[in-house]
């Protein structure tokens, strides 16, 4: 990089050490404080947190090579950004409500104590090995491919990228908390959105315009059917993404993270009160509508400009090129000096941003849930102090997990979509039936979570057992094991697996004792008082609805344009 773009990212990092700064000397003197920033984010800070937690390595990597890999295919998780909407409309009444910290809290107010542990378990687990691991490992990918350095002092660049990127975002995340993740959002994200625009912008004057990626976007086959790479809806036979099925994969893994993962709904419950609550679920809905055209656009661009050049994206050892690095080489080949100091600094913005509030979250889920739980008189200064060691440790395992990382770097996407898959139907089963259904028991609920973890980590291991025997989808139709827990596409089988999950909490909660009315109060439809309802009523007008139509509108005019 030139040194116009080293001053770039220099004002980048001294305004972000003035946030932190002014962060950690305001008091959190209690566990609300540190992991919920006070209770007192505005819809902006809690918006902009959203979308800049949401935007890490999966966009720019995953969603980039997605683009130009397949094409729009990947876009129906992004335009699922609607469903934010439901977590601010329908669900933050009844967080707001139960006055949780953690999503395994409100399972136990809503079920029993047994769900709480489930769900932290899982949480805790897959934070760890999957999102903070992920994020640190493309972290280091990224900034390699972007400064183009290989080796530095000695020391493999990819090292020194990664790590660095850890411990300067662990060292604000502790003593600042959740105040330091959402105020740093606040600058993070229009970086990282003007960053991304520009990108945009001169990959499309390179290559011709928007009607010259089309043309060669179009002409590309990416199956035996008919769909090129600019189809979002493609034939229901399609090996990977057939239509119905993308609809409700997108749908039930958009439910469980918009509306009931830890990791989004932190944010929410740090807002001042309902109203500021669902304007930043408004606000981030309207955010969530650019990955679109940030990313996965961006890698359909590089695709076209290797079709017409030849030797754009770098190359695989199979003579293949190497779809992953479409960003990062974009940002290396397009941008003149100054601005691609600003794109580093959007690239910085969003994996800092991500992983933040994967280090924030996992502390949260430790200290409340585990530590508090076995715990519960402990003073609330030293809740702090435990949440900021849990941190530490996950910043620790993050570190550790990274040669693994590195090791299956290639393999690692193709099987995140099937941790995610099989992960969202069993929690999106249970806090559906939770907040709907006044009859479901804790009995339902707990074991809803079970038969949801059951069949899921039943679903990964014949996914890896099968895979590495070479054994080909469809192959032996005799053997049902094979037929439903390999063979099945993975999007249906996520769309089938929530149907069971929704069965067993309706059969068991059938057979077992209903739940008191004063302890489900509040938390159910049909169980508010009527001041409550009033509270909710006030927090909303006429122009949370006409931003809350014009989404969905602009959701729907996106799928008939790429249809």
């Amino acid at each position: 990089m030139a040194l116009l773009d080293w001053l770039v990212v220099g004002l980048f990092c001294i305004a972000l050490i003035g946030i932190i700064v002014w962060v950690m000397r305001q008091k959190q003197n209690n566990a609300e404080d540190y992991f919920l920033g006070g209770k007192d984010a505005t819809w902006i800070a809690i918006g902009a947190s959203i979308f800049a937690s949401n935007i890490g390595s999966e966009h720019l990597i995953g969603l980039a090579g997605s683009g130009a890999s397949s094409g729009m295919a990947m876009a129906h998780w992004e335009i699922q950004g609607w469903m934010i909407l439901i977590l601010g409309w329908v669900f933050v009444p009844f967080y707001s409500r139960s006055m949780v910290i953690t999503m395994p809290e409100f399972l136990e107010r809503r079920y029993n104590s047994q769900s709480r542990t489930i769900l932290s378990l899982i949480s805790l687990i897959s934070y760890v090995l999957t999102k903070v691991a992920v994020t640190v490992y493309a972290g280091g990918l990224v900034f390699q491919q972007v400064f183009g350095i290989d080796t530095l002092w000695g020391i493999d660049f990819f090292w020194i990228a990664a790590i660095g990127l850890v411990l300067i975002t662990a060292l604000y995340t502790i003593f600042g908390g959740m105040k330091s993740v959402l105020y740093t959002s606040v600058l993070q994200t229009p970086i990282l959105l003007l960053g991304s625009m520009i990108i945009l912008v001169l990959g499309l004057r390179e290559l011709g315009g928007w009607d010259k990626m089309m043309e060669i976007c179009s002409a590309v086959e990416v199956n035996q059917y008919g769909d090129t790479m600019s189809n979002l809806i493609r034939d229901n036979r399609d090996p990977q993404y057939p239509w119905l099925g993308a609809l409700i994969g997108s749908a039930v893994i958009g439910f469980w993270y918009w509306c009931t993962d830890q990791f989004i709904v932190q944010r929410v419950l740090s807002g001042k009160n309902e109203k500021e609550s669902r304007r930043g679920t408004i606000f981030g809905a309207y955010l969530k509508l650019l990955p679109v055209f940030l990313f996965l656009i961006p890698g359909m661009i590089a695709f076209a400009l290797h079709q017409t050049q030849g030797d754009f994206l770098p190359m695989l050892a199979n003579g293949n090129p190497n779809s992953d690095a479409a960003f990062p080489t974009l940002v290396a080949k397009l941008l003149p000096a100054g601005v691609k100091g600003l794109i580093v600094c959007g690239i910085l913005a969003a994996l800092m941003s991500s992983l933040a509030s994967l280090f924030n979250s996992s502390a949260a889920l430790f200290t409340i849930d585990f530590y508090q739980r076995f715990r519960p008189k402990t003073d609330p200064k030293k809740l702090v102090r435990i949440g900021q060691a849990a941190t530490v440790v996950i910043v620790a395992l993050g570190i550790l997990w990274i040669p693994v990382m590195r090791s299956v770097g290639d393999v690692l996407y193709l099987y995140l979509q099937d941790v995610q898959s099989v992960l969202a139907p069993g929690i999106a089963a249970v806090f559906l039936m939770g907040i709907c259904w006044k009859r479901a028991t804790a009995q339902g609920g707990m074991w809803g979570l079970i038969a949801g973890l059951v069949i899921g980590i039943t679903r990964l291991c014949a996914k890896i057992y099968y895979s590495n025997a070479d054994v080909i989808p469809g192959g032996d139709t005799s053997n049902i094991f094979q037929y439903l827990f390999y063979d099945v596409n993975w999007l249906f089988f996520c769309g089938w697996m929530l149907v069971f999950c929704l069965l067993v909490v309706f059969v068991v909660s059938l057979f077992t004792k209903a739940p008191e009315p004063e302890k489900i109060k509040g938390l159910v439809f049909g169980t508010s008082t009527a001041e409550q309802r009033a509270v909710t009523r006030e927090s909303w007008n006429h122009w949370d609805i006409i931003h809350t139509v014009i989404i969905l509108g602009i959701t729907v005019a996106f799928y008939w344009y790429f249809w």
